[in-house]
C-alpha cells in the first residue's frame, strides 16, 4: 500500500510539473514563433513590391552567411538539423544568440527568393528558449533535455498549425524508428499551447480538407501503395541531391560569406532560365497542386535543385516547407500520369515525402489528418510508411540517431548518426529469405566470372 502512495504521489508531482513547465514554454515559443512569422510576412510584402526582387540573392546570401558565421555558427544551414545534434551531443544546451541571429538570417533568405521554409527557425525558436529556461532553473542534463524537445515541439506545432502532429514530429525527429515516450506528455501541452498562443495574436493557417475521397477498392489500394514508392524515390533524390551539394561547397576553399555569392547568383542564372516558381516558400504553388490544378510534371525536381542550393551556399531556413512543396508538386505529377484524383495524391504526397525525407512517419500520417481530413487518413499513412521503408538509412537530417533497422534483413549498427550510415558495412542477414537470395546471385556472379577468366 505504501508502494502504491508512494509511486502514485511521485507521477502526480510529477505531471503538474511538466504541465506547468511545458505550458510556460508554449506560451515563451507561440508568442515567439507569431512574432517571426509576422516578421517575414512583411519582409516577403515589402520585396515582393519589385518585380526583380530576386537579383538581391547574392547579396541575401552574403550577408545571411556573415552574420551566422560571426555571431551565431550554429544557426547555419536548416534549423532542425542544428537542433537534433544539440539534444544528442550537447544534452540540448543552445546558445542563446542562435534564436535572434537565425530569425534574421532566415527573414533575408527568403523575402529576397531563397528556398529555404519557415520551420527551422520555429524549432530553434523553441529549443533556445527552453534552453535558456533550464540554465534559470538550473536543470540537470536530462531534464534540460526533456524541455529542449518540448521546446521544439511546441515550434513545429505552432509553425505548422498542426498541434497534434506537429507535438508528435518533435518527438519522432530525434530519432530513426523511436518514440520517446517520456516526453510526450509535455510536448503535447507545450504544443497546443504553443498553437493556441499563435492563433490568439493572428496567426492563421492552412488547412483544406479534401471535398472528395475516391471509395476504397483494390485497385485504389495498390495505386497509393505504388504511390508510397515513388514519393519514397523522390525522397531519396532529394537526400541525395542535398549531400552532394554539401560535398560540392566543401570543396571550395574560400571564405564561407563568398559561397554565399557564389549560390545567389547561380539561382539567378536559373530563375532567368527556368521560372520565379521555385523561389521562397512556394505556397501558391503547393496551393494549386492541392487544388487539383494541372502542373509542369517536373516542377518537383526544380524545387530541389533551387532548395539545395540555397541551404548550402549560405542559405538560411528550414526544409519542410520546400519538402511540402516536392511532395505536393510530385503528387500532382503521379495522378496526372495514372489518371488519379490529383488533389488527393497530391494531399498524399505532401506528407509522403515528408515521411520518407524525415523519417517520421507517424507525425506525417496524424499530419495528413489535421490539414486534409479523416478521409484521405488510410491512404496516406500507407503511403508515408512505404515512402519511410524506400529512404533507407539516410536523412535530410544528418545527426537523426538510428534506433531500429528498417528491415529485420538488414544488418547495420544501431546507435548511429545517420550522417555515419556511408561509411559503415551494410549488408543483408545471411538467415533471411532476402540474404539467400542475394547470396544466390552473388554465387551465380562468382561462377559466371570465373567461366568468363577460363
Amino acid at each position: 500500500m505504501k508502494r502504491t502512495l508512494l509511486e502514485e504521489s511521485v507521477l502526480f508531482i510529477s505531471i503538474f510539473k511538466w504541465f506547468f513547465l511545458a505550458t510556460v514554454v508554449g506560451i515563451f515559443v507561440g508568442s515567439s514563433t507569431a512574432i517571426f512569422l509576422k516578421a517575414l510576412e512583411i519582409g516577403t510584402l515589402l520585396t515582393g513590391q519589385y518585380t526583380y526582387y530576386f537579383i538581391m540573392l547574392p547579396a541575401a546570401f552574403f550577408l545571411s552567411s556573415l552574420t551566422i558565421k560571426y555571431l551565431a555558427p550554429e544557426a547555419e544551414g536548416h534549423g532542425t538539423e542544428k537542433v537534433i545534434e544539440a539534444v544528442h551531443k550537447r544534452s540540448g544546451k543552445i546558445n542563446p544568440m542562435v534564436v535572434p541571429i537565425k530569425l534574421v538570417a532566415t527573414i533575408i533568405t527568403i523575402s529576397f527568393g531563397g528556398s529555404a521554409g519557415k520551420e527551422g527557425p520555429c524549432a530553434q525558436i523553441g529549443a533556445g528558449i527552453s534552453s535558456v529556461i533550464s540554465g534559470l532553473l538550473k536543470f540537470n542534463n536530462q531534464d534540460r533535455k526533456k524541455l529542449v524537445i518540448c521546446g521544439i515541439s511546441a515550434g513545429f506545432a505552432t509553425v505548422f498549425g498542426t498541434p497534434i502532429a506537429g507535438a508528435i514530429f518533435g518527438v519522432e525527429v530525434l530519432f530513426v524508428g523511436g518514440l520517446l515516450y517520456d516526453v510526450l506528455f509535455p510536448s503535447f501541452v507545450a504544443g497546443i499551447v504553443g498553437y493556441q498562443a499563435a492563433t490568439m495574436l493572428g496567426i492563421t493557417y492552412f488547412h483544406q480538407p479534401l471535398q472528395f475521397v475516391p471509395m476504397f477498392s483494390s485497385l485504389l489500394f495498390v495505386k497509393v501503395c505504388l504511390s508510397g514508392i515513388f514519393f519514397g524515390l523522390c525522397a531519396f533524390v532529394f537526400i541525395q541531391l542535398m549531400k552532394k551539394m554539401e560535398q560540392l561547397k566543401k570543396k571550395l576553399k574560400m571564405w564561407e560569406p563568398y559561397k554565399g555569392l557564389i549560390g545567389g547568383a547561380a539561382l539567378v542564372m536559373l530563375v532567368f532560365l527556368f521560372s520565379e516558381r521555385f523561389l521562397g516558400l512556394g505556397l501558391d504553388t503547393i496551393s494549386s497542386a492541392l487544388e487539383g490544378r494541372d502542373l509542369n510534371p517536373l516542377i518537383f525536381l526544380g524545387k530541389m535543385l533551387f532548395t539545395s542550393i540555397t541551404l548550402s551556399f549560405g542559405g538560411s531556413g528550414g526544409i519542410v516547407t520546400p519538402i511540402f512543396f516536392i511532395g505536393a508538386t510530385s503528387g500532382n505529377a503521379f495522378a496526372n500520369i495514372f489518371g488519379l484524383d490529383v488533389a488527393m495524391f497530391s494531399a498524399i504526397g505532401m506528407v509522403a515525402v515528408l515521411a520518407g525525407a524525415a523519417n517520421t512517419p507517424i507525425s506525417a500520417s496524424i499530419m495528413a489528418v489535421e490539414l486534409f481530413g479523416p478521409a484521405v487518413a488510410p491512404y496516406a499513412a500507407v503511403a508515408c510508411v512505404i515512402s519511410y521503408l524506400m529512404t533507407g538509412h539516410r536523412s535530410v537530417y544528418p545527426s537523426q540517431v538510428l534506433a531500429v533497422t528498417k528491415s529485420p534483413s538488414i544488418f547495420v549498427e544501431k546507435g548511429v548518426e545517420m550522417e555515419q550510415m556511408d561509411s559503415l558495412q551494410i549488408k543483408p542477414r545471411p538467415r533471411s529469405i532476402i540474404g539467400l537470395i542475394l547470396n544466390i546471385f552473388r554465387k551465380l556472379e562468382s561462377l559466371m566470372s570465373k567461366d568468363k577468366t577460363k
